[in-house]
């Protein structure tokens, strides 16, 4: 099989779906020898994938940056269509909920999650619009849709009226490089951050659908009526809608305990990861939820939101709680802070949980979807992508 598959995620900064498509990427490479899969991209790929992708020595694995200056605007209209004409693929799969809208019965779309449609209010109103408009076009040019979770897929079903046979469920999983780091190793990295010994994680895009405006009121709960004064670690690049959390923050006496890192590599998430006293992952909408599953892979005692995407993903071993209740999350919070035996517990089931789930996997079942699609190319006796 020669298989392209959407590498525009990559082209910046690595976010969930970015560590998706090249994880997945990666992977598929690695258990189909005898196949050859290329990341297309309009744009040039950042630095860290092409160092990555060096460092792994796939010889079937390849980035393609085509010469599409002319047609960046118009990539999906024209210049990838374009591109796919002028190439022999078998099929195309795209990663971040588009794929050409040529040649239905060979693309296979991805797609992570419905918070632009059932949670508009947490984005961008333009990007609530063009997914209104494009996602159903996508849909209908896809012959075969992969949801991250069983949840996503009950979704999908019921929001966007997809027949169940047509979406397949290959779960996330967390990258090999996570897991537990001992504390001494994780001393350096914590002192250039400027860490504290005992804090909370909090990892993900600053922006309302995280919650972490929840979170930093639980925080503040927990200053003003307990002898406990947390640091808390807020991981992530900028998002939007940020002024009502840096209000709070900036009014409550809590402020100096908060502390916003910034986008972080592996090497330094890992070691967060691995010497938090806490993990908290409040989000309101998810699809899968791998944050806090690398938490829990390296060993980080896990509170995070009670919604379906969620407890499907970390199951019993981590402590859930209602997103939109302060006063839960701050005592959860409290007791797990206090409580070192359970801490223990959760460190040592996060990663035997975790370690279900593995990116081999998820290629495996995600390669049955590609074969899928061309045997049933192949009983239509279609000629190989595009015509």
């Amino acid at each position: 099989m020669r298989i392209a598959l959407d590498g525009f995620p990559l082209s910046s900064q690595k976010t969930g779906i970015g560590h998706y498509t090249l994880q997945l990427a990666r992977a598929l490479a690695e258990i189909s020898p005898g196949d050859n899969f290329e990341l297309i991209s309009p744009f040039p790929f950042c630095d860290f994938v092409v160092q990555e992708l060096q460092q792994a020595s796939l010889a079937n694995l390849t980035l393609n940056y085509p010469d599409a200056a002319s047609f960046r605007r118009r990539w999906w209209a024209l210049g990838l269509p374009l591109f796919l004409r002028q190439n022999s693929f078998d099929l195309f799969h795209g990663t971040n909920y588009e794929v050409p809208l040529w040649h239905r019965q060979r693309n296979v779309l991805t797609i992570h999650d419905l918070s632009l449609l059932l949670h508009p209010e947490y984005h961008e109103p333009r990007l609530v619009r063009r997914s209104r408009r494009r996602l159903p076009l996508m849909i209908r040019s896809a012959a075969k849709i992969i949801a991250v979770s069983e949840s996503m897929k009950r979704e999908m079903c019921e929001h966007l009226r997809i027949q169940p046979d047509r979406i397949a469920v290959t779960p996330e999983a967390p990258r090999e490089s996570f897991r537990p780091l001992p504390l001494s190793e994780t001393l350096a990295i914590r002192q250039r951050l400027g860490i504290e010994p005992d804090f909370i994680l909090a990892v993900g895009t600053i922006e309302p659908r995280k919650n972490l405006l929840t979170l930093v009121r639980a925080l503040d709960q927990i200053v003003r009526t307990t002898a406990l004064g947390p640091q808390l670690v807020i991981a992530g690049g900028e998002g939007w809608l940020m002024d009502e959390l840096d209000s709070f923050i900036a009014k409550s006496g809590s402020a100096e305990r908060v502390r916003f890192i910034g986008y972080t590599t592996d090497a330094e998430l890992r070691a967060l990861y691995s010497s938090c006293r806490i993990s908290v992952y409040p989000s309101l909408y998810e699809g899968f939820g791998l944050p806090p599953l690398e938490a829990m892979a390296c060993g980080a005692p896990v509170i995070a939101s009670r919604i379906p995407a969620i407890e499907e993903t970390v199951g019993k071993a981590a402590v859930l709680i209602d997103p939109t209740n302060v006063e839960e999350l701050a005592g959860k919070i409290v007791q797990l802070w206090n409580d070192e035996g359970q801490r223990a517990q959760l460190s040592e089931a996060g990663p035997r949980h975790a370690a279900k789930f593995t990116w081999q996997r998820t290629a495996r079942l995600t390669s049955d979807v590609y074969g899928e699609v061309l045997r049933e190319n192949k009983k239509r006796g279609q000629a190989a992508l595009p015509d």
